[in-house]
């Protein structure tokens, strides 16, 4: 089992590249912003043109009152027969004008103008009142309703114009503008907030469900759990189903596996009763090659057993009771070697004990084998930036040269030959190791001068 890497914080999972939170909050984002940006448009068009209509309707009332009052003089010239009620017409650039004009004369012109005169135009007499905006006057933009009359029993046409500086319609106009903005912006804010809320909500059971599997594959649980929605129910199911064919399959692999071993284990030993009564050539050879049968058989058996056992996802051992046992077994083989165990007494194995014990015991006895009466055995398990155990095997024996310690992992190599052994020890603990994605290393013990053999383990949560 490779060892777990950190788990990415939630933040990340939302934001990360290919996220499904992330492409759902996107697309609601991005569809909330455009209905938002076309509903304030219409809206501010809406709300700014019910405001200016209400602008141009007043200017309207004005020049009704304006026609109202207009007629013309003995002298045909252009009066007013009383004065209008607006104090700012009498106001010089009060903002609020009016203005007749009559082709041959001077515009009849209100006294807010004082000075200026409004630009008149030419419309048809039977057109309604038109508004517009005019830049004519310099600082002061106007709005302005204009219309040509004719007044009864004359055939002359007047053009009447009343205007209003648009100062304040703008700071209406504007005031909308932000309001509509703020409003809907704190909207969109708060949908997109409502989104994201949405998604997190209704994805939590698919993050429920990551957090089942880590937890089987801590060996924390043995199945993922059924309490999840209808919808995602039937996925964890099947996960669960494989889960038990994975297992099923790795466990008939192992006892097959078994059995063969057991089953040319019984011919080799007949055999090898036969070859040892002999002294010819032929029963030496054939004792050697029976030798070197045995040990294939054993180191594939011991792969098969701990990968048929790392099938079971929720294994789990103490690795200070292992040790103990390890080292009251090592010492009775081994009684003038010193065994001492140190360290962190709490660690648990991902794994099955049978496996730690085969690892760690091959490494104890090797040290007990080749070192020179004394080993250390220390435990240690770190969290950070990942969760493992470390076992450290130190001797005082002769150690290993650092060249060879790669070709020491072979099946098979052996550096002391003088003593007993088949030399599959550290090449099955590699072996096995590699199984639980775990490491083993040699170096040298600063203490006890010897060989140090570092094991590193997945740790249980």
């Amino acid at each position: 089992m490779a060892v777990t890497a950190p788990r990415e914080s939630r933040f990340g999972q939302l934001f990360r590249r290919g996220s499904l939170s992330r492409r759902m909050l996107a697309v609601s984002a991005l569809w909330i912003i455009t209905l938002l940006l076309m509903g304030g448009y219409a809206l501010e068009r809406t709300v700014g043109r019910i405001i200016v209509d209400g602008f141009d309707e007043r200017l309207r009332s004005v020049l009704t009152g304006l026609i109202a009052t207009v007629e013309l003089g003995p002298e045909g010239e252009i009066r007013l027969n009383r004065s209008l009620g607006d104090q700012r017409f009498q106001e010089p650039y009060s903002g609020l004008y009016w203005q007749i004009s009559m082709a041959g004369q001077e515009p009849l012109r209100s006294r807010s103008l004082w000075d200026r005169a409004l630009t008149p135009s030419t419309f048809d007499a039977s057109k309604e009142p038109v508004a517009y905006d005019s830049d004519a006057f310099e600082g002061e933009r106007l709005r302005i309703v204009e219309r040509d009359i004719v007044l009864p029993d004359s055939p002359i046409m007047l053009h009447v114009q009343a205007a209003q500086n648009r100062a304040e319609l703008d700071r209406q106009l504007a005031r909308v503008r932000a309001t509509v903005l703020w409003s809907l912006g704190v909207l969109g804010i708060g949908l997109i907030g409502m989104a994201g809320l949405q998604t997190g909500y209704g994805l939590w059971p698919l993050r429920r469900i990551s957090d089942q599997i880590a937890a089987v594959r801590s060996g924390a649980v043995r199945r993922v759990s059924s309490d999840f929605p209808a919808e995602v129910s039937p996925m964890v199911a099947e996960l669960n189903e494989l889960l038990d064919h994975t297992e099923a399959q790795a466990e008939a692999a192992r006892m097959h596996a078994g059995n063969l071993a057991h089953a040319l284990k019984t011919p080799l030993a007949i055999v090898m009763n036969e070859a040892e009564g002999q002294a010819n050539p032929l029963a030496v050879t054939v004792r050697g090659q029976l030798a070197i049968m045995r040990r294939h058989i054993d180191h594939h058996l011991a792969r098969a057993r701990a990968l048929g056992r790392r099938s079971a996802v929720n294994a789990r051992a103490e690795v200070w009771p292992a040790l103990e046992g390890l080292r009251r077994a090592i010492s009775r083989i081994y009684p003038e070697v010193t065994i001492d165990l140190d360290g962190e007494r709490a660690a648990v194995f991902h794994g099955e004990r049978q496996d730690l014990e085969e690892m760690a015991g091959n490494l104890i006895e090797n040290a007990a084998k080749y070192g020179a009466g004394r080993v250390f055995v220390s435990v240690s398990r770190t969290d950070r930036p990942e969760r493992f155990i470390e076992i450290v095997v130190e001797d005082d024996g002769p150690g290993i040269a650092e060249a060879e310690r790669v070709r020491i992992f072979g099946r098979g190599a052996r550096l002391d030959t003088e003593k007993p052994g088949t030399g599959l020890g550290l090449s099955i603990v590699k072996d096995v190791a590699e199984i639980y994605g775990a490491s083993i290393t040699l170096g040298s013990s600063e203490d006890l001068g010897g060989l140090a053999a570092t094991l590193r383990l997945p740790a249980a949560v």
